[in-house]
């Protein structure tokens, strides 16, 4: 028997929703059910075939313990090795390289020296540090955010310099980003489930959280809504992220990619809707019985197996082949004249 684990913390009706789901469908030689561990033992390997994880972001044990079932051949629905090297900073470098739309940002020093370091630590940094460059480079409206948040948490909304250094002040020991806002119209929060499925949820965050969800969207361009899938995939097979969601807000008809460090996304059935929920539910089951069947799995524990798409190097172009290929023929002309026998 394969089991497929679910590993949570405070979140009630997704994860008990897919352990039913997965159950009922009855698939021969595979069981889910809530993952139970204890201290974990080095030599022992985990029982379960396939980890669907929602919790370890915020409990180191939880992670070590899914590093130690992923290198012996569990499936862990996200990848624990990427997720722990994983930064906001980095995914919008990358999203840039693939030609996917992002704001400018920026990436700020720590306003206090980290715990265990002193300014001798940090001899290696401008000081004072030429803010204009940064306001020249994002402006004056954006919003400062940690290198490696979520949940919306330490996230300022800066519309002048004041208040840009007061949010700045209060950042105390964390790594923030600083990002040229956004003046959308529309704005979508997308499901990407195995690289594969997207389901494009329009979304407020401007609303309180319990109504940031759109249940009554208005009708959206096609072609809109199909670049916002293009990019979402683009975006996660890159990152290598089975189960994410990627946010983009849109303005004048450009979907800038926002969010798309959420590897274990908001599935709330009263947060994200009925609809949205059932199609989360029946994907990450999907998902987790199609990977439990191919293990064990282990993993290919180097950097570039991480990333699942390294961007290519741009194509030069037509006109500067040709250029190029023409003046390959003239030199090549010129010397079989220089070195053709005289009569």
């Amino acid at each position: 028997m394969k089991k497929i684990g679910v590993l949570f913390g405070m979140e009630n009706s997704f994860p008990g929703a897919l352990v039913e789901h997965i159950n009922a469908r009855n698939v021969e030689g595979i069981h889910a059910e809530f993952v139970e561990t204890g201290a974990v033992q080095m030599s022992k390997a985990p029982q379960y075939a396939v980890i669907v994880d929602r919790i370890s972001h915020d409990i180191p044990f939880y992670r070590a313990f899914l590093k130690h079932a992923a290198i012996n051949g569990t499936v862990i629905i996200n990848n624990p090795f990427w997720w722990s090297a994983d930064d906001k900073f980095f995914n919008y470098t990358l999203a840039e390289k693939l030609g996917v739309a992002v704001p400018r940002t920026v990436i700020l020093p720590h306003k206090k020296h980290p715990k265990g370091t002193t300014d001798r630590s940090m001899r290696n940094m401008e000081y004072p540090l030429n803010w204009e460059s940064v306001f020249e480079y994002v402006g004056e409206h954006g919003f400062m955010k940690p290198v490696d948040g979520g949940g919306w948490r330490d996230v300022y909304h800066i519309h002048n310099r004041e208040e840009f250094f007061a949010a700045f002040d209060q950042s105390h020991e964390l790594c923030m980003l600083y990002q040229k806002a956004v003046d959308f119209n529309e704005y979508f929060r997308c499901y990407v489930v195995g690289q594969k499925k997207v389901r494009i949820m329009p979304y407020d965050p401007r609303r309180a959280h319990h109504e940031r969800y759109i249940q009554d969207p208005p009708a959206y361009d096609k072609k809109l809504l199909k670049r916002v899938e293009q990019d979402a995939l683009k975006l996660c097979r890159a990152l290598g992220y089975d189960l994410n969601t990627v946010e983009f807000a849109v303005e004048n008809g450009i979907p800038y990619a926002i969010d798309f460090m959420n590897p274990a996304p908001d599935a709330d059935l009263h947060s994200v809707g009925q609809a949205s929920f059932d199609w989360i539910v029946k994907e990450v089951a999907d998902l987790a019985i199609a990977k439990a069947k191919l293990a064990p799995q282990h993993l290919d524990l180097k950097w570039s197996a991480f990333l699942g798409a390294v961007p290519e190097p741009a194509k030069k172009s037509a006109a500067k082949k040709t250029e190029k290929k023409s003046a390959a023929k003239k030199a090549t002309a010129a010397l079989a004249v220089e070195t053709a026998p005289t009569a």
